[in-house]
């Protein structure tokens, strides 16, 4: 799953939960992805060689390539997406960090912090936001659908835990 529960770094009793985009593709994977794309593109371009043909069909098998290149890379950079929210007895912080580097903070009383699931009417289905200081936060929107009803249970219990509950 495309996230982690750990104990906080800060050395009390803290959870940490760490989220990120899953990377069904990864960089070894991309490198021969388009390994074998210039092949396969290459291989009907060998009868063509020096022709006339070959130079009207070559810039634009380059340009498939290019663009393809470019989108893969797009998706990688939006890959950069990080959540990391951090739960104790007192306080509840959510940073996350976007694909550009900028970085949005959030936190509440631990006490007042409700976890909220919307199975509908949410930009995804299974949304879930955490709702504290005047103020509803998503999180986690880039999971997955069963990601996100399976996060909602543990988040539950981390906040009844943080709280003294059981």
């Amino acid at each position: 799953m495309p996230y982690e529960w750990s104990p906080s770094a800060t050395g009390t009793d803290a959870t940490r939960l760490d989220m990120w985009p899953h990377r069904s593709l990864p960089r070894r994977g991309f490198a021969g992805f388009m390994l074998v794309t210039c092949i396969m593109i290459s291989l009907p371009l060998f009868p063509l060689l020096g022709t006339v043909v070959l130079w009207g069909l070559l810039p634009f098998l380059a340009g498939a390539v290019v663009l393809l290149w470019w989108a893969l890379e797009r998706s990688y950079a939006a890959g950069r997406l990080h959540e990391a929210l951090v739960i104790d007895a007192e306080e509840v912080a959510l940073t996350r960090t976007n694909p550009r580097g900028d970085v949005q903070k959030w936190d509440c009383n631990a006490y007042w912090t409700q976890a909220q699931i919307y199975p509908s009417g949410g930009p995804v289905p299974y949304y879930i936001t955490l709702r504290g200081s005047g103020r509803e936060v998503e999180l986690g929107a880039f999971l997955s659908e069963d990601e996100r009803k399976a996060l909602f249970d543990e988040l539950r219990r981390a906040l009844n835990t943080a709280r003294g509950g059981s």
